[in-house]
Order: structure tokens, then C-alpha cells, then sequence
């Protein structure tokens, strides 16, 4: 699909004197993405140097747009394999360090306990960290932290527990710990593939990636919320203006996902909420060190051309760069040395995402080593970056002997570039950053004033301080904010800041009817909608005023807001929630976004019932795979075996092949069913049995159908089948460069139809004897 950007002049002077409220700028209207054009130095490098550069010299590595610059926030001595920070209430930043991260090409004493995290100061206010302590020292490869007033919460690599450290004598150093949350089990899978996040949403619930979990932070303990279709992403989360949370998964090659709906409701993704051009990636420097091999290597210039580890995602909320900037999502690529910045475009409630640049990108560098692995919108309203500065940037699982990867980190030496790392800020000409925080050593009626604040990073923190402090004195002047009035503020406040207002209600348990009905009825439709997610709390509980106000919204020309009264009344067992969502549905069919959202609550619903790997199938292959499981545990599974691994008894040899790992299982599905209806006779594999496998012609072809996609659903390649070893010789691949055994795998669809059984019986109707697997190959040829 061609992009519909039009080329547009460098940034007008005249946006340096926008103010931030201007910056109310969101995704809440259909708008096209312009174009824009990069700087053109420094030039493309086809042969970039691994040499470790000083901080200065990476400086000079960055192509960033006209009138942008980098500044350096932090680097080593100081900080070493930075991976994320955090700042509290009084703009001093945690950064997390994975201290032991790939030091070598085969990952040795990866999981030695000796990372930190750092506490970084700027005493004079210049932009640059001059005060450094140890906060948190001898820790597994700390992932996830969070600021809650003066105690940093953190979980470390392989445990799901979170502790929360405090500095009780102000010396820098933790001295104070305690268990917040703790599951006492090891958290499986590579430090790649665990959870990041701890990000404290508009919602006042706290989300991370991977794991089915949220949690709310109440009485100084983390209460965890299960949500059943699972949370979404890998590494890096982040939410907008409006509560909508923004994931990336780097295993799948996917740089955004969950962003249409909250994971509590279920997972909803659009095959175009970005196009393929999106998932290209533009570096200004050649790429030998790719996960992907050669057919991820753009020619002729050999560059990274597809995202393949994109993380560190935000939405930029700040209000010291241009206004433009406000609300776009930025996501970094570390193999490709890149940020992307993407245009979140809503278009009837469903949201897309464009480059904001053609085929370039917001920030590239020549510096090999930049690898940028988070983003931030800063406390002085200023984008950060955390680079971790470092040749390797993948987990040893990818680096073994015999990978395509190995051979070019130790030719380039990127294995010997370690224990460095650096943070920077993007800052622009004419916009000062602005001043630092003291929210922690401020009242409660002051913090208030800083819901309104042009800064997204003081509206959240604001709030969050609020609702840890749990001071109810300041609800009347709260109220004031959220309908409009200007309360304690020294103006009308903006939508956003009665946004804020409203939802730390929620957070102080202070929300009542009345308020939300007021906001039902407010002109934007983003307090609409949020009124109608808060008064959740009345529809599960089948509240007949609360759903009487829902239904005047059924016709409100938002689409945001008729989506999220499809996700609120989900939540009531009352016959009249279950028909304002339907009627809402019906009377636009053609709004894609409504209806998706339905079904999404119906698979959430679903998968509640059936657990996570049969909800999420729909409802008539789900129905054969149960019918064909409880066949083959009752019949099937004594002679194939309860795991489809075979059966052996008393030291015998097993009565029948296994079916966990046989390529019939995998293969065409008209041989699986020639054999189920007639049988197999002779050696399998070169092993021979003592039976056949007799007729199961006699049943009718559901029957057949269903024991079928039963067996290729639990023993084919969407359960757990040991991937073959690659074949001897070159390996085929398709025109992109994909090897088709992959490909194979990729499109395999284990579910068989009864119309499949019907036309086969059809065709082989007369045959009496058993099949051979030579016949079956030879037919098949």
C-alpha cells in the first residue's frame, strides 16, 4: 500500500513558540502523517569501524532531524550495561544495570548475581548526571523498576517476585527491603523472553509485558490481577495521554501490538494497523551482525531490512521539543542502530501507525555499538535514551557455534565492546528543558496544580504520588478540576488535566455516580469514554441507573467511546448491558473496530472457560479438538500413548509408532486421513510393529475429522514438535530469502474439516486393504 505522505519543509521556526497545551495534539482524529526529510550528515557508512567511541565521538554518529540535537545525559565510568532507569518524584533517576549481560560470545556466568542499580543525580541542573552511588548492589540482572514516592520497586531476571528498596538515612544507598509481590517460583525461559514494564497506567493499574498478569499497588503491597488472555509484548511498554497501553515484540518481528484495546478485555490486532513498508527499517550503516541472516540484508547496500528487535517503545508526552512530536510513538531497533517515529493515526476508533519519515528514520547512527534498548519522556520535558553501548545485543541462545551470527561478532571483535553504556537526551534549538521536580518534598494541594501540567511525565507522577498518599482532603477541589472549573489551578484547567483529576478519583476511591454522569455528558470524548471506563466498578454490579445513562451513549458520535461501552458493559450479567452492546454493534457493521472489539471479548470469554491455548481457536475447531481428544485418550492413546510418544510395556517394544515428531502428523492431511480410514500396514520409518493400524472407516468423517485435528493440533507444529535439523546441503528458500521448511511450519493448519474426510472417502471408495507408506508417498508425488 503506498504511504499518502507528502513532502513538507524542515520544522517552522514558528514552532518553537507553541506551547505545550498545544501538545494536547493525541490520536483522537483522523489525520495523514507528513513526511518529513533527516539531515543528511553524517552520510551513509557501508563500512562502519566497531572500535568503542568515546562519548563524544558517538555524538557526532547521529542523524537526527533539522533543529534536534543529542546531548549526553550520563555514560561510563558512571553507569555501565544500562538497560532502563526510572526517576522518582524529585527528578533523581535508578537506573537498572544487567551488569553481566553476554560478556562474551557464549554468554559465560550470565547469571552471577553482581548487577546494580545506579542513582544518578544532576545537582546543578545542566542536563548532565554529576552525583553517582550504588543503590542496589549484588542483584541478578535487575528488569522492571518503578518509583512509588521514596521506594524503588524491583524484579529481577528469573523470579517473579518485586521487592521494594528505600534509602531511610539519605546517603544514597538502600538500606531498607521488603517483599511486594512474591509467586516463590522460578521464572522460566532467557532473560530475552521474561517481562519488563511495571508501567503505571492512566488506569492506575500497573502493566508488564509477557506475563497474564496487572497489578495495583495498595497499602504499600502489589495485589496482582489476572487477565486471562494473557498481556502482549517482550521488552519495553508504554501508554499515551488516554490509557492505551503500547507493546512491541521482538521475538515475531513485530516493532507494535496491543494497542487497540486494554489486555484486560482480550487481545485485538488488525492485519493493517501498519502496512508492510512500516516494518522496514532504514540504518545509515551496513549491518553484518543480523539474527536473521542474509535474507534479513537489504542489497545492494547490505543493510538491517526489517525490524527484528524492536523495543524500549514510548509515546512521547513531554513539552520541551516541538509540539509535532507530541503523542507519536517512538520504538528503538538495536540491530539496525535506529529509533523509529510512527504518526498514530485514529480512523473511527481503529488506530494505525505510519513512519513519519519515508524510508528514514527519527534517529540513526554510524556508531556501531549504539544500541538503543529504551525510551523515555524525561521530567524536563525531553526525550531520553538508554544505549547500552555494546557489540553483542543478543542472548547466547542466538550466538551458538554454527549460527550465522557467531562468525560476524568475532570477526568484527563486538564480543570484546562491554561494560560501557550511555544515556542521552534529544533536546531542540530555542527550547530550554525544563526545570526539575521536587514532588516528594511538596503537599498534597500542591501536587494537584501539577495535574494540569503541560509535561505528561508531572501529570503521572502527580498523580500517582496522590494516590500513594491517599489524602482524601483534596477530593472536593479534584471534582472542581474534572467538570471543568478551575478548582486550585490559576486556570480553566485543560482536557488532560481534568483527565488526571478524574482518574486519581479513581485511584482515591473517591469516584461517585453523580461525577460520572457529569462526564458522560462532557464535550470531549475522551472524558466521556474514561467516565464510561471507571463506571465499570457500577456495571458489574448490574446498577440499573448506570446502564440507563450507558444507553444514551449508544448513538455518541465518538467511536472511542461507543467502543469502550462495548468493553465496560461486557462486565454485567444484566440482559440490558448484553443488548446496548449488541444494539451498538448492529446499527454499525461496518465499523470494523466495534465489531472486532465484540469478538475479542467473546475469545477473552473463551479462553476463561477452555484455559489459553484452546480459547483462543475458533469455537468449531475447538470443538473437534476437544471431540478428537476425548477419543484419543480413550481409545488411541493405548497404543500411541497419552503424550502421542508411544507405548512400550514390561521392557517390550512399543505396539505402534509414535505420533509426536512424525512427519505424517505434520504433513498432508489427506494422507493422515487415507490411513485413519483404511489403515497402515508395513514398516514405519524402517521400524516394524507388531499390528497394524486397523480401518477406522466404519465412523463418520466427523468423527474422523475431529481424532485428526486433535492429533495434528496437540503433536503438530502448534504443540511442542522438535524442529527438525536443517537439511544437508543449501537450503531451499523462497524469493525473500526464507527457508520453506520454515514456511512449512509457518502455514500449517492442523484442523481437519469433515467435507476434507468426506472428499477422500469419495475418492478412495472400493479400497479394502491397508495402505502401505510407500503407496502413500507415491500418491502424494
Amino acid at each position: 500500500m503506498k504511504s499518502k505522505l507528502s513532502t513538507v519543509g524542515l520544522i517552522a521556526l514558528s514552532m518553537l513558540a507553541v506551547t505545550c497545551r498545544v501538545a494536547q495534539k493525541t490520536a483522537t482524529t483522523a489525520t495523514e502523517s507528513t513526511a518529513q526529510q533527516v539531515d543528511t550528515v553524517p552520510a551513509f557508512t557501508a563500512n562502519p569501524s566497531p572500535t568503542q567511541l568515546t562519548p563524544e565521538q558517538s555524538l557526532r554518529s547521529f542523524r537526527v532531524p533539522k533543529g534536534y540535537h543529542m546531548e549526553l545525559v550520563a555514560s561510563d565510568p558512571m553507569i555501565k550495561e544500562p538497560v532502563a532507569i526510572a526517576w522518582d518524584g524529585n527528578a533523581r533517576m535508578y537506573v537498572a544495570e544487567m551488569d553481566t549481560y553476554m560478556q562474551d560470545v557464549d554468554g559465560s556466568n550470565e547469571h552471577t548475581p553482581v548487577s546494580r542499580i545506579m542513582l544518578l543525580e544532576d545537582t546543578d541542573n545542566d542536563g548532565k548526571m554529576d552525583k553517582s552511588s550504588v543503590f542496589i548492589d549484588k542483584l541478578l540482572l535487575p528488569r522492571m523498576i518503578l518509583c512509588v514516592g521514596h521506594e524503588l520497586l524491583v524484579n529481577e531476571t528469573d523470579t517473579y517476585d518485586i521487592h521494594s528498596y528505600k534509602d531511610t538515612n539519605g546517603d544514597g544507598v538502600a538500606d531498607s527491603k521488603k517483599t511486594v509481590f512474591q509467586l516463590g517460583k522460578k521464572a522460566p525461559g532467557n532473560l530475552e523472553h521474561q517481562r519488563s514494564g511495571l508501567d503505571w497506567n492512566l488506569d492506575n493499574w500497573i502493566y508488564v509485558t509477557v506475563d497474564p498478569v496487572r497489578f495495583r499497588y495498595t497499602n504499600g503491597m502489589l495485589k496482582a490481577d489476572t487477565m486471562p488472555s494473557g498481556s502482549n509484548g517482550q521488552w519495553g511498554l508504554t501508554h499515551d495521554n488516554y490509557g492505551r497501553l503500547f507493546f512491541s515484540r521482538a521475538g515475531a518481528e513485530v516493532p507494535a501490538s496491543g494497542f487497540q484495546i486494554n489486555p484486560a478485555y482480550g487481545g485485538l490486532e488488525f492485519p493493517d494497523q501498519y502496512n508492510e513498508e512500516f516494518s522496514a527499517v532504514w540504518p545509515i550503516m551496513a549491518t553484518p551482525d543480523i539474527q536473521g541472516g542474509l535474507r534479513r540484508l537489504r542489497l545492494p547496500d547490505s543493510t538491517l531490512n526489517h525490524f527484528t528487535a524492536s523495543n524500549g517503545q514510548s509515546i512521547f508526552r513531554g513539552d520541551k521539543l516541538p509540539a509535532d512530536l507530541v503523542g507519536d510513538y517512538l520504538v528503538g531497533e538495536p540491530v539496525a542502530r535506529i529509533i523509529r517515529r510512527a504518526k498514530v493515526i485514529n480512523t473511527n476508533g481503529k488506530l494505525r501507525l505510519e513512519n513519519a519519515y519515508k524510508q528514514q528514520e527519527f534517529i540513526a547512527s554510524t556508531d556501531m555499538n549504539f544500541r538503543p534498548v529504551n525510551t523515555y519522556t524525561g521530567p524536563d520535558g525531553c526525550l531520553y535514551i538508554v544505549d547500552m553501548n555494546r557489540g553483542i545485543i543478543q542472548e547466547s541462545q542466538w550466538t551458538p557455534k554454527g549460527s550465522y551470527l557467531r562468525p560476524q561478532i568475532q570477526r568484527l571483535g563486538l564480543d570484546k565492546n562491554i561494560q560501557h553504556g550511555r544515556i542521552y537526551r534529544l533536546v531542540y534549538d530555542g527550547m530550554k528543558p525544563g526545570p526539575q521536580p521536587h514532588m516528594l518534598d511538596e503537599s498534597v494541594a500542591k501536587l494537584v496544580t501539577y495535574l494540569d501540567h503541560p509535561n505528561g511525565w508531572w501529570r503521572d507522577n502527580a498523580q500517582k504520588q496522590l494516590v500513594i498518599a491517599g489524602d482524601k482532603s483534596i477530593v472536593p477541589v479534584l471534582k472542581q478540576i474534572a467538570v471543568g472549573q478551575q478548582g486550585s489551578l490559576n486556570q480553566k484547567p485543560s482536557v488532560l488535566g481534568r483527565l488526571h483529576a478524574l482518574w486519581t478519583l479513581e485511584g482515591l476511591d473517591a469516584i461517585d455516580k453523580d461525577i460520572l454522569f457529569t462526564m458522560m455528558k462532557d464535550s470531549d470524548p475522551q472524558l466521556r469514554r474514561a467516565a464510561v471506563w471507571i463506571g465499570e466498578r457500577y456495571v458489574k454490579q448490574n446498577d440499573e441507573q448506570v446502564l440507563e445513562k450507558l444507553n444514551e451513549l449508544k448513538n455518541d458520535p465518538s467511536y472511542d467511546v461507543r467502543t469502550q461501552v462495548i468493553l465496560s458493559t461486557h462486565t454485567s450479567t444484566s440482559a440490558k448491558a448484553k443488548t446496548l452492546a449488541s444494539d451498538i454493534v448492529e446499527q454499525s457493521t461496518s465499523n470494523e473496530m466495534l465489531v472486532s472489539a465484540k469478538k475479542s471479548l467473546l475469545k477473552n470469554d473463551d479462553v476463561k472457560t477452555y484455559g489459553l491455548r484452546l480459547g483462543r481457536l475458533e469455537a468449531a475447531d475447538r470443538k473437534l479438538v476437544m471431540a478428537g481428544a476425548n477419543t484419543f485418550k480413550t481409545l488411541c492413546a493405548t497404543c500411541h500413548g497419552p503424550d502421542g510418544k508411544g507405548l512400550a510395556i514390561g521392557g517390550s517394544s512399543m505396539v505402534a509408532p509414535p505420533l509426536f515428531g512424525s512427519k505424517r502428523i505434520v504433513g498432508e492431511k489427506e494422507d493422515v486421513i487415507k490411513i485413519l480410514l483404511h489403515g497402515l500396514q508395513g514398516p514405519v520409518d524402517d521400524k516394524n510393529y507388531p499390528d497394524v493400524m486397523p480401518s477406522m472407516g466404519t465412523n463418520d468423517d466427523e468423527w474422523i475429522a475431529s481424532v485428526l485435528s486433535y492429533i495434528r493440533y496437540e503433536f503438530g507444529y502448534t504443540g511442542n514438535f522438535p524442529p527438525s535439523p536443517p537439511p544437508a546441503g543449501p537450503r531451499p528458500t523462497n524469493a525473500e530469502g526464507i527457508p520453506l521448511d520454515v514456511l512449512k511450519r509457518r502455514n500449517f493448519k492442523p484442523f481437519v474439516q469433515p467435507e476434507d474426510v468426506k472428499k477422500i472417502r469419495q475418492e478412495t471408495n472400493g479400497r479394502t486393504k491397508a495402505w502401505t507408506l510407500a503407496e502413500i508417498e507415491k500418491a502424494g508425488q
